[in-house]
């Protein structure tokens, strides 16, 4: 018994983050678009930051649970009731047996991630629970839910007799807001085969992200980037925010989906701290990349860290001191 699906909602996926350690076998790493909200979203239901969780985008889907537990949504201002009456979001609630959850249109952002207490029970593979649609593997049969998929539950470690009453601070949720988006990025290893004027132009211009973008990549519209050399590129290692330059001169992020080699010029690497920034960027919404450095890309990663891991311990401890008053139903 645990979840089942009235409605899959427009793209909802089981993720963690992530299948790492098999790229040399050109296996995708896939996982969360954004890291940031799906680890905050499992701190809050008291699990490990790489519990499988539901990654939802635009549209959220419509849930029956069959069990009590406790739940968290986190990333996109998704509208979100149960039972019609409205939940919080970046912040715990408890259903009960038989509740439905209906999470609707994003208003703000574009992707969401739901946590439940103890974790998604759907078999691990290749040490990751991630969907990869496009091989369909992971996660629930390697593809989005549909109507009437029933999800297992593994068990919550403990029910607390009344909702936590804790959330995340509103100032961590502000990257999500603006919509035209400011991207750090660093010098990728072939910027400068660039002309002058496209360089100039990556850092100053608006970019506009087109329809033709997915969880493997964004493609963006604005200025043409054009390299002052012509040349075969061999295909190299890419990550999470490479962007790449086509022939079309018009640049191309890889995101969570991505391919592990590219033979696209690289013009440059966003930086850690600013891909979930990047992830919560729909359709329409406007890019400007500003340049950065290593160094304040390991400073910023650093710092953010650390106030996750200061978050994680806060709410370790608010769960604690129910525990310790022994109002946990085993």
């Amino acid at each position: 018994m645990g979840i089942f699906v009235l409605d899959g909602g427009f793209f909802t996926t089981v993720q963690d983050l992530g299948r790492w350690g098999v790229q040399k076998d050109g296996v995708p790493v896939s996982g969360v678009m954004d890291d940031f909200a799906s680890r905050l979203a499992n701190f809050l239901v008291g699990n490990e930051a790489n519990e499988a969780v539901l990654e939802i985008t635009m549209l959220g889907p419509t849930l029956r649970f069959e069990i009590g537990t406790v739940v968290a949504i986190c990333g996109g201002e998704f509208s979100g009731k149960l039972n019609d009456q409205s939940v919080p979001l970046w912040q715990p609630f408890m259903v009960q047996p038989g509740d439905i959850l209906a999470i609707g249109a994003c208003r703000i952002g574009y992707r969401g991630y739901v946590a439940v207490s103890g974790g998604l029970h759907v078999p691990p593979l290749m040490n990751s629970r991630s969907t990869y649609t496009k091989a369909a593997i992971g996660g629930f049969y390697g593809r989005p839910l549909q109507k009437d998929d029933e999800l297992s539950l593994r068990p919550a470690p403990c029910l607390p007799e009344w909702p936590p009453s804790w959330g995340i601070a509103f100032s961590m949720r502000q990257y999500i807001n603006s919509q035209e988006k400011v991207i750090r990025a660093v010098e990728g290893p072939d910027f400068h085969t660039f002309t002058k004027e496209s360089i100039e132009h990556f850092f100053t211009e608006v970019y506009e992200v087109t329809t033709q973008s997915d969880r493997m990549g964004y493609r963006l519209r604005g200025q043409k980037l054009q390299r002052s050399v012509d040349q075969e590129i061999v295909s190299e290692a890419v990550t999470f925010g490479t962007v790449q330059v086509p022939a079309s001169g018009d640049p191309i992020v890889l995101m969570a989906d991505r391919q592990t080699t590219g033979g696209y010029p690289r013009i440059a690497q966003v930086l850690a701290v600013d891909l979930p920034i990047l992830a919560q960027a729909r359709p329409g919404d406007r890019i400007r990349f500003q340049p950065s450095s290593w160094q304040e890309a390991q400073r910023l990663y650093i710092q953010r860290e650390r106030e996750m891991m200061y978050s994680r311990a806060i709410i370790r401890q608010k769960w604690r001191e129910i525990n310790g008053a022994n109002r946990f139903k085993l």
